[in-house]
């Protein structure tokens, strides 16, 4: 009996119960489903948190202190800075940007809010792709006068100023000092350390002589948080992150038996390790829905048995008139795959429908649905249709002809 026969075969005894049939596909379609649409979210964050580390800026180092709880201050200072800005030292640096985190409360009027102040160089909006939406981003003449200016992020106009006000060249306090706001930035929305649109930005130099005792206790230098180096093109991010350690290990007295008093980062770096907890999330998500799969199979087992029990006479038949064993085991193997297989496909439909689902109702994730995991449910279907139909065609094969014709 060849497999087109035992496909019609398995078609027709399909179509003489359908609402059994259906109900036993339920459970393949809703496994699919579940693997299609939760892999499309493990694959959506995937390239979700690769997009938001994308617009962090491109080719970028960043140079943190070594988190040692032995020291109460941080190890890197602006004296590292204009050392790595130094292209005789770096040479595949084109831009240098040291940035000091603090929590600060912006005030205007009655209302306060409060929000991370990041005081950098002019150089931090290109680095960062902060680009202004109204006014401008901080300049030379800011950072060398020491000038009391500030430029805000989106959500900081939103909650700090009235609706009728325009923020725009209008003063606000900072630790109780009168700032200007200068700049308003252009929205980039929710990153993977947090908004990108909460934040304020002021000169450095006007942070460590106004705003902040930023001074090293111990040598008196002006202490930063964190050190952005930006690299000329991809192929240099290796050779920036080799001259840049050997410069602070230099400059930091470090000799070469010691460890570095400081971290270096790349944005490869960064996704290399989120890549690993979303490859898992990932992993595990699918583990999750193939639990589904593995019920739906159980019910085909289930179904295959009660349909041997009925058709035991028909298995008879089959073989009193010559059809082997082979024959019996190929006929309920076909039909336990294609019941599997119906399923599937059903299945990838409501999967692209969940997908779909996600995505409305989280924009910013892209759940678009691969090739790969919708052969990767097909064929795990295939499969469970098969594994699971194994036993109930092993059984209706292994029936004696009389002892079948005899049944009742």
């Amino acid at each position: 009996m060849n497999l087109r026969e035992n496909v019609r075969i398995a078609w027709h005894s399909l179509a003489a119960n359908k609402l059994r049939a259906a109900l036993t596909m339920l459970g393949i379609m809703i496994g699919v489903a579940a693997v299609i649409t939760l892999l499309s979210i493990g694959d959506g964050v995937n390239r979700y948190v690769a997009d938001q580390f994308i617009g962090l800026g491109t080719n970028l180092v960043f140079v943190f202190p070594n988190d040692d709880p032995s020291q109460t201050e941080s190890s890197l200072t602006i004296n590292d800075a204009e050392a790595l800005a130094d292209v005789t030292l770096v040479p595949g640096a084109v831009a240098v940007a040291p940035v000091y985190f603090r929590g600060a409360d912006l005030q205007y009027g009655g209302r306060l809010y409060r929000t991370t102040l990041r005081a950098s160089t002019p150089e931090l909006g290109p680095l960062r792709g902060y680009e202004a939406a109204r006014g401008r981003f901080l300049n030379d003449s800011d950072y060398n006068g020491r000038s009391r200016v500030v430029v805000l992020g989106p959500e900081v106009v939103k909650s700090l100023f009235p609706e009728d006000v325009d923020p725009l060249g209008a003063d606000i306090k900072i630790r109780g000092i009168t700032f200007r706001v200068v700049g308003i930035l252009a929205e980039k929305g929710a990153g993977v350390f947090g908004s990108q649109d909460d934040l304020a930005v002021v000169p450095l130099t006007t942070a460590q002589e106004r705003l902040f005792n930023t001074r090293s206790q111990r040598t008196g230098r002006f202490l930063v948080d964190m050190i952005l180096v930006q690299a000329v093109n991809s192929r240099a991010v290796e050779d920036v992150v080799i001259d840049t350690s050997n410069v602070l290990r230099q400059t930091h007295g470090i000799t070469f038996r010691d460890e570095d008093d400081f971290l270096i980062l790349t944005q490869q770096d960064f996704l290399s390790t989120f890549g690993e907890v979303t490859g898992v999330l990932t992993l595990f998500l699918g583990a999750i829905a193939s639990i589904s799969l593995l019920v739906g199979g159980i019910g085909i087992m289930n179904i295959m048995l009660v349909s041997v029990t009925e058709r035991t006479r028909e298995i008879g038949l089959r073989k009193a008139v010559g059809a082997r064993r082979r024959d019996i085991l190929s006929q309920f193997l076909t039909e336990a795959v294609v019941l599997a297989l119906l399923g599937g496909f059903l299945g990838i439909v409501l999967g692209f429908l969940g997908a779909a689902a996600v995505h409305l109702a989280v924009p910013d994730l892209d759940t678009s649905v691969t090739a790969d995991s919708v052969l990767l449910a097909v064929g795990f279907s295939a499969v469970v249709g098969l594994f699971f139909g194994i036993y109930p065609a092993s059984r209706a094969a292994g029936l004696h002809p009389i002892d079948a014709l005899r049944f009742e």
